[in-house]
């Protein structure tokens, strides 16, 4: 009998190493960090303004830097960035709106390389997952599409690149478009969002998803039980598994390794975006580096 007992308790903890090890590779965050609704209701009363990333990075465990889709940021901004952040902090980047919002992608090979060499390499090892988004009125045109993927590197600077592809038209639900992203190993968003396509079919060694379905008049932005369903797909997507209750194109493959998982609160009511975050984190058991830094 007490060998069975053993047995159990070493089973358990096996279980509850797993569960640890698929949870430190999800990371949670929100779009930015200057938003003024944020001071009040995020960030502490007072806190210079010129304080709020270091804040934010403390209490999430990504940000996806939005201005870099609007233009050119410098150099010295992205270093700046990674000095303010602790340790294990990732930054997703959101690739410039001139590589993207044009009507034959073919032609976007000076714009994606001045993107690239703009700087972003700088952030290092906070380098994470590049995010290419697609204007809602683009349609998928797989040969435009394809010579589109092949301007992307898999590396600058001797930085590691992982792409992911924001596709926002319903003609990108196609298993022509899933065998495309698959054969060039690049993630697609999954868009929590009744306006754009919602697409589970994993692509990539990793996973990307973009929640948009915060409310105002929820606390966290999400209903318990909404956040507690979050927090078992991101697992099952960590542990190598796919999410049965999400909607895809193509049959979900068999299991496979270990993925990094990234999942960023976005828009809808956005004053509820830290909030939902950090309580998703909360169920994963992440604890921050803490406040205020040593």
């Amino acid at each position: 009998m007490a060998g069975k007992a053993g047995s159990g308790r070493a089973a358990a903890v096996t279980a509850s190493s797993k569960e640890a090890a698929a949870a430190a590779r999800i990371r949670v965050g929100i779009g930015g960090w200057a938003y003024a609704p944020w001071r009040d209701n995020f960030y502490p009363a007072g806190l210079a303004q010129a304080r709020e990333l270091e804040f934010a990075s403390r209490h999430l465990s990504a940000i996806e830097i939005n201005s870099t889709y609007h233009g050119t940021q410098k150099r010295a901004s992205f270093l700046k960035w990674r000095e303010q952040t602790p340790d294990g902090f990732v930054f997703s980047v959101k690739a410039s709106r001139f590589a993207t919002n044009r009507r034959v992608l073919a032609q976007a090979g000076d714009s994606v390389a001045r993107f690239l060499d703009s700087g972003i390499a700088a952030l290092g090892d906070k380098l994470g997952p590049v995010v290419w988004q697609f204007a809602p009125a683009k349609r998928f045109e797989a040969e435009d599409f394809e010579t589109f993927l092949n301007l992307l590197p898999a590396q600058v600077e001797g930085v590691r690149l992982r792409h992911v592809l924001e596709v926002r038209h319903e003609s990108f639900a196609s298993p022509d478009y899933l065998a495309l992203a698959r054969r060039y190993r690049m993630a697609t968003v999954f868009a929590d969002s009744p306006r754009f396509p919602s697409l589970a079919d994993l692509s990539a060694d990793f996973v990307y998803a973009r929640l948009m379905g915060s409310s105002e008049k929820l606390k966290h932005g999400y209903a318990p039980k909404a956040l507690d369903a979050w927090r078992e797909r991101a697992m099952a997507w960590s542990a190598g598994d796919e999410p049965a209750d999400l909607p895809r194109v193509g049959e979900a493959p068999a299991p496979r390794r270990q993925r990094e998982v990234f999942v960023f609160f976005i828009n809808g009511a956005k004053e509820r975006a830290p909030a939902a975050a950090q309580a998703l984190l909360d169920r994963l058991g992440w604890r921050g580096p803490g406040w205020p830094p040593a």
